[in-house]
């Protein structure tokens, strides 16, 4: 990422490939510093409020972190009857945690977060996020490394495992947590009827491997998987989730149970909703054909890099 002055101003420069930069114009710098795991950057902009920046990528913009956290949290837990113990790994804004939240049968959710300063920064700097929920009665917060607190889980340990990390970026603290190899200890933490959600990255026709490669993973262990899809205008682009479920398939639901789950736990989201649910499922024709054939099997042998 580029702090780049201007005539109009302060721009940030993310670099999401070698042919293309996004440019957001910046009114203040509220934070900039390294953790012990990655830069940070918290920056006020005229167009999208406050912004998280992560590795100089865009990670969550005040404008529109609701399309992101919910489209990532509700298909998943809709589609489980009756979700109870849920694990977040990642999801440092608390954003994640907080729609998890908004479910009522969920009497106890886990927040794993390798990088406790980040987390921390999040609290102080971006409320608008957490709304406070880093200190609730149903809500558990640990720091350290998501694939060793997964290992030493007991099985059948969750009903909803999500994954809410930064991409897969060379030298990040997220590259071993996308493997075939973690993603069978993961299913065994996973009650007989579990699902797992993870965001994949950008769903866009020029690189869509990440969300292929993502899907390939995750058919080898699971007998659902399923790629759904939002549009998150800060990113510029397309977002792809993948859900992974043991036994209940979130495209079997008839639009009248997921209505009467949706007012059954007084959901009140403002991008999901119990009608938009299929659709989020319909995916283009050229999204279908690179899911089907760019997709390659990820493995602690053979890992998925970003390369811009």
């Amino acid at each position: 990422m580029l702090l780049t002055p201007m005539a109009s101003g302060l721009w940030i420069v993310d670099q999401h490939t070698d042919h293309l930069h996004f440019h957001y114009r910046i009114d203040a710098v509220l934070y900039t510093g390294t953790t012990a795991y990655q830069r940070v950057d918290i920056v006020r902009t005229p167009l999208l409020g406050k912004v998280l920046f992560l590795d100089g990528r865009i990670q969550s913009a005040e404008f529109d972190e609701f399309i992101y956290h919910e489209s990532l949290v509700h298909p998943a837990l809709l589609t489980h009857p009756r979700p109870k113990r849920v694990l977040i790994m990642g999801g440092g804004e608390g954003a994640t945690l907080r729609e998890v939240l908004r479910h009522p049968s969920v009497e106890h959710a886990v927040m794993v977060d390798i990088d406790r300063e980040l987390v921390e920064l999040c609290e102080r700097f971006l409320p608008e996020w957490h709304q406070g929920c880093f200190h609730h009665p149903r809500a558990v917060l640990h720091y350290g490394d998501a694939r060793a607190f997964v290992e030493g889980s007991p099985d059948s340990a969750y009903d909803l495992i999500l994954s809410d990390l930064t991409e897969p970026l060379e030298g990040g603290p997220s590259v071993m947590l996308f493997t075939v190899e973690f993603y069978h200890r993961l299913a065994q933490t996973l009650s007989p009827d579990g699902l797992f959600v993870a965001q994949a990255g950008s769903a866009d026709p020029f690189y869509p491997d990440f969300a292929a490669s993502l899907k390939r993973t995750l058919e080898e262990v699971f007998p659902i998987v399923r790629v759904f899809w939002a549009f998150v205008p800060s990113f510029q682009l397309p977002w792809a989730f993948v859900l992974a479920s043991k036994r209940y398939d979130p495209l079997a639901l008839s639009g009248e149970e997921l209505h009467h789950r949706y007012r059954e736990r007084k959901l009140q989201t403002r991008y999901y909703s119990a009608q938009l649910h299929p659709a989020m499922f319909a995916l283009p024709p050229y999204l279908e054909n690179a899911l089907r054939e760019r997709g390659s099997l990820i493995s602690d042998h053979s890992t998925f890099v970003w390369k811009a």
